[in-house]
């Protein structure tokens, strides 16, 4: 076999001999015919190759800093994509109530609680259909109580916190009852409309956010003027599929699709508007 060559730039590396050094054997490091004279730069650039930039060169003005950027999402519950296929996203926890309105059906309103819990909120279930929301409670957890189910008017004070936030659903049919719950920081409020009802503009001109699957031509009418929605969009709420809602508050629109996990399939089978 013969011996390893120089590479052209008469910089020897790794398993590389230096020309004049008896004795070097391939693979070890190359030896320096005279260590004395070098200083330890030198020495360091002969066994790993060039240093890397000097400190000076990652000095940046002050000018340039605005530049700089790091992209960052929007922190909270994926409601699912928008049209552009961006995560859609809903600020659920937070210091201040937030009150939502879903005019649709449970699928929806369960897929919002399974992932308010997976990211660390508490669901509480205030519903005259336990029959629908039992089951998704017991399984949601594993074996802990982060959705819990009660009777109408028998709901207690949650305490919310920053480290244990707080979502209520109210699934109370289509005049829901006011709320013994007081308002606190760090709880937000989702009610279920299956459909419109009388108190419906009411609460739609109170909620913060309104998510509206599919319904018909005459509701479209009123949620549209309530919610000054364009004519297009007043025309598309009657042809929506079961996983597509428009998600608005009184300055902005947004369509989702709700694209559920297989776990959340499996759970609670295929997206769909009625019950």
């Amino acid at each position: 076999m013969s011996a390893p060559t120089v590479p052209a730039s008469g910089r020897p590396g790794f398993g590389s001999a230096a020309p004049g050094v008896p004795g070097q054997r391939p693979g070890h490091l190359p030896r320096n015919a005279e260590p004395a004279r070098l200083g330890p730069e030198r020495r360091l650039r002969s066994a790993f190759g060039l240093l890397g930039p000097r400190r000076e060169r990652h000095l940046v003005d002050a000018d340039l800093l605005a530049q700089l950027a790091l992209p960052v999402g929007d922190d909270g519950l994926i409601l699912g994509v928008d049209p552009n296929n961006q995560p859609a996203i809903l600020g659920l926890c937070r210091p201040t109530r937030l009150d939502i309105l879903l005019v649709g059906g449970t699928w929806l309103a369960q897929v919002i609680a399974l992932r308010a819990a997976a990211i660390g909120a508490r669901v509480a279930v205030e519903t005259a259909r336990p029959q629908l929301w039992s089951p998704m409670a017991q399984a949601a957890g594993g074996g802990q109580q982060c959705v819990t189910v009660h009777q109408v008017g028998r709901i207690a004070p949650q305490g919310p916190s920053p480290a244990s936030p707080v979502l209520i659903i109210r699934d109370l049919g289509i005049r829901p009852p006011r709320s013994r719950l007081s308002p606190a920081p760090w709880q937000s409020v989702l009610t279920l409309l299956p459909y419109l009802g009388p108190t419906a503009p009411r609460l739609l001109a109170n909620a913060d956010v309104v998510g509206v699957q599919r319904i018909s031509p005459q509701e479209a009418d009123v949620v549209g003027k309530v919610m000054r929605l364009g004519r297009d969009d007043i025309a598309s709420l009657p042809t929506l599929a079961d996983s597509v809602a428009l998600w608005s508050t009184q300055k902005h629109q947004q369509y989702v699709m709700t694209q559920p996990t297989d776990a959340e399939t499996g759970l609670l089978g295929a997206a769909r508007r009625m019950d």
